[in-house]
């Protein structure tokens, strides 16, 4: 009975009939995904905006650069009251896990996790320039003589000259103990917050960095815990060395780097799953980001007996602090920014912030827009008409935790958990606005809208039917207790379906509203969390282990299992479309299984996105997946046999000349370097190769290749292009 509550918890602790849209026939060339792991499946575009967990700032020009996600904010700082934005033109693929500001170059430098590096031009902060990026994943960067110095994780201390910004070059490599996940360089040292992944022991790795291309480690001082965070002033290393209720600031003297040894430690206050994470030292205080704890202020004037000053809470947990003059720049999770008065380090004291995202969970879309419920920053409205760049048009922070939104006519009815059902306007996107509110008992987790009905999944309180025929008045007019925690319905007809935690599926007989009655079940193995319907099929989303349950609902009074598929991680979330399900998975991302055979599912695709995907929709071709840390990623499958586009070729050597096709004939235009015998692959919508076409030894320069399909009906096809090493696909509709 306990474990959708669990998951409940877990999750906030993470903290997871439209107008057609314009076809993207040459998708950007995805930068820094060497590591991204995915089967035909393809990244389009995506709204990557989340939590903050790390901020740095250009001190002349007042600029604060906020990590937020999988993007970047850039906030003008200058009055701190009254912090504005300047651009959010920054978007990335992966999670931004640290920031390095130059500030002679004006250059940003972004660690981007498995994404890599990027290098932007901040000389005009309001269009900044794209310099030049690198592949190498990595957790923490430092700059220093054109360099860049990266903790890359497993792979140690990676050294990258940046004197080019538009081609950075890995130079050299020193490999560290365990897991470098913090960097500082200071005069012909590196220092490496060096951590043991399990918390069991890391340290300080000082490196000699005076050969940028023969890195060599020179000392090391050893620490119990997790060596999170690393900051160098003089003669001392200032340690953030954490775990989940222990750990704190440890103090080395690094005056003889071959010989480093601690000379103080600060304990912060214990508290339960927190640990500090981040660290800043100015003058003789050190500013701690200590989780839900804040801000903490210790005293290091004594370095061999640091103590605490002074604390400042912070609405979100504390990541990371920049302190500039008397003022300290939290990355403070989901509460973005908090800009804190240090002037009197015994009472700091916040002065502004900045709102930032937080974990996207439930999504509908409707009309070209994409329909997020953001947990804590509310309902948010994403423009998806061009697919490869989305941009939010419009939000309505709602009272508690949006965990899913269901859009019917010009309303978003939003399950806001203890708040209940709201209820929004959203006829005009830019500027939607609550209309009416039911609370209900419990924490509303699911909704489904159908007729004059809300179908509201209020967790242990059960189903509850929400008479919504008047918006303004909405109002509760029956009510179900499941068995289990209600997670999720779905409503056919005279039938609720309902994912019900430990209890399973149900099936709830709401033909009468105000007197619902069960009329049959089906157990499954772990945690029914969500699920969609399809014909004769209930599909459900078994959180944790069991992955995806399918279940024939053909005679409602006895549903019963017919087939499934364990997926790699945690289904959170699941859409159904034509012969495939869609599964929002965690930390395996998407998962695509074909269920054309229910008995028999099988997975024919998957992307790994950047953070834990939590939700997931299909709008025409695209499968939108909401991204606990990453917003919202857009992704295209192309079935099985098509790959996706290469990562080497230029995606305007082929372009396609007419698309739909309605000849007999698909005309592409080539660009080639050299000579070259070009091959092109046709697929039909199953994946299954029915042409293969070549034009023969063809010179370098343009030309204009016909591609015959005299033989083919209508419908929707891939054409994979191939010369040498290089191939892309392009997908086109074939019209009879």
């Amino acid at each position: 009975m306990y474990s959708c509550c669990i998951i409940l918890v877990i999750l906030a602790i993470e903290t997871d009939a439209g107008m057609a849209h314009a076809e993207v026939l040459n998708p950007p060339i995805e930068e820094g995904t060497r590591w991204f792991d995915s089967l035909n499946v393809r990244f389009i575009g995506n709204w990557p905006f989340g939590p903050s967990r790390t901020a740095t700032m250009d001190e002349s020009r007042n600029l604060v650069f906020l990590g937020a996600g999988g993007a970047v904010y850039v906030l003008d700082a200058s009055n701190p009251t009254e912090v504005t934005e300047v651009t959010e033109a920054i978007r990335t693929r992966g999670f931004v896990a640290d920031l390095f500001y130059e500030s002679v170059s004006q250059m940003l430098y972004i660690a981007n996790g498995v994404a890599g590096l990027q290098i932007w031009n901040f000389a005009d902060p309001v269009n900044p320039i794209k310099e030049g990026f690198s592949d190498i994943p990595l957790g923490g960067v430092y700059v220093a003589d054109s360099y860049a110095y990266i903790a890359a994780g497993s792979e140690g201390l990676i050294v990258i000259d940046v004197s080019t910004p538009s081609n950075p070059q890995q130079v050299g490599q020193c490999y560290t103990p365990d897991i470098a996940s913090a960097v500082c360089v200071s005069g012909s040292y590196a220092y490496i917050g060096d951590a043991h992944p399990q918390y069991q022991g890391g340290g300080l790795v000082v490196i000699d960095i005076s050969t940028p291309s023969n890195p060599q480690q020179v000392g090391y001082c050893g620490t119990p815990n997790y060596a999170q965070d690393v900051h160098v002033v003089g003669s001392y290393a200032y340690v953030i060395d954490g775990q989940p209720n222990a750990g704190g600031l440890r103090i080395i003297d690094i005056s003889t780097p071959s010989n480093p040894y601690q000379v103080g430690f600060y304990q912060l206050p214990p508290g339960p799953f927190i640990h500090a994470l981040g660290v800043d030292v100015k003058g003789s205080l050190a500013y701690v980001a200590y989780q839900h704890q804040g801000l903490r202020v210790v005293d290091v004037s004594e370095p061999s007996n640091p103590q605490e000053v002074g604390f400042c809470y912070t609405p979100g947990w504390a990541w990371e602090v920049y302190v500039s003059d008397t003022l300290a720049y939290v990355a403070a999770d989901d509460a973005g920014l908090r800009i804190i008065d240090v002037s009197t380090p015994t009472t700091p004291h916040e002065v502004g912030y900045h709102q930032a995202m937080y974990y996207a969970y439930g999504i509908h879309i409707s009309n070209a827009y994409a329909y997020i419920a953001n947990a804590l920053a509310g309902l948010r409205i994403i423009d998806i008409s061009t697919p490869s760049y989305p941009e939010e048009i419009g939000f309505y922070d709602t009272p508690d935790w949006a965990f899913d939104v269901y859009v019917a006519g010009s309303y978003a009815y939003v399950v806001d958990n203890e708040a209940g059902l709201r209820i929004i306007d959203v006829s005009i996107p830019t500027n939607p606005f609550e209309v009416g509110w039911c609370d209900t008992p419990g924490w509303a987790t699911g909704i489904y809208v159908l007729g004059s009905y809300a179908y509201v999944a209020d967790a242990l309180d059960g189903l509850r039917i929400i008479d919504v025929s008047t918006p303004t008045n909405p109002y509760e007019v029956g009510y179900f207790q499941t068995q289990g925690c209600t997670n999720d319905v779905i409503v056919i007809g005279a039938y609720a379906y309902v994912a019900a935690g430990n209890a399973g599926f149900r099936v709830i007989d709401v033909s009468t509203p105000s007197t619902p009655f069960e009329v049959g079940w089906c157990d499954t193995p772990d945690n029914a969390w969500r699920l969609a319907i399809s014909g004769s099929y209930a599909y459900v989303a078994d959180c944790w282990d069991g992955g995806l349950r399918v279940i024939d609902i053909t005679t409602p009074s006895n549903p019963y299992e017919v087939g499934f598929y364990n997926t790699p991680d945690c289904a959170l979330d699941i859409y159904v479309s034509g012969p495939h399900a869609y599964i929002a998975d965690g930390y395996s991302g998407l998962r695509v299984i074909d269920v054309s055979t229910p008995s028999n599912p099988q997975e024919v695709g998957y992307y790994d996105t950047p953070g834990r995907a939590a939700g997931v929709y299909i709008d025409s071709s695209y499968v939108c997946v909401t991204d606990q840390k990453c917003g919202l990623q857009i992704y295209e499958f192309l079935s099985p046999g098509v790959e996706e586009i290469s990562r080497e070729f230029l995606s305007s050597a082929l372009r396609l000349l007419q698309n739909p096709v309605s000849g007999n004939y698909i005309e592409v235009q080539l660009q080639v370097t050299h000579a070259e015998s070009p091959i092109f692959y046709l697929y039909n919508s199953l994946g299954r190769k029915v042409r293969v076409f070549s034009p023969g030894h063809i010179s370098s320069g343009d030309h204009r290749i016909r591609i015959p399909t005299q033989d083919f009906s209508s419908g929707v096809y891939f054409l994979k292009f191939q010369l040498g090493n290089y191939n892309a696909t392009e997908k086109l509709l074939l019209i009879r």
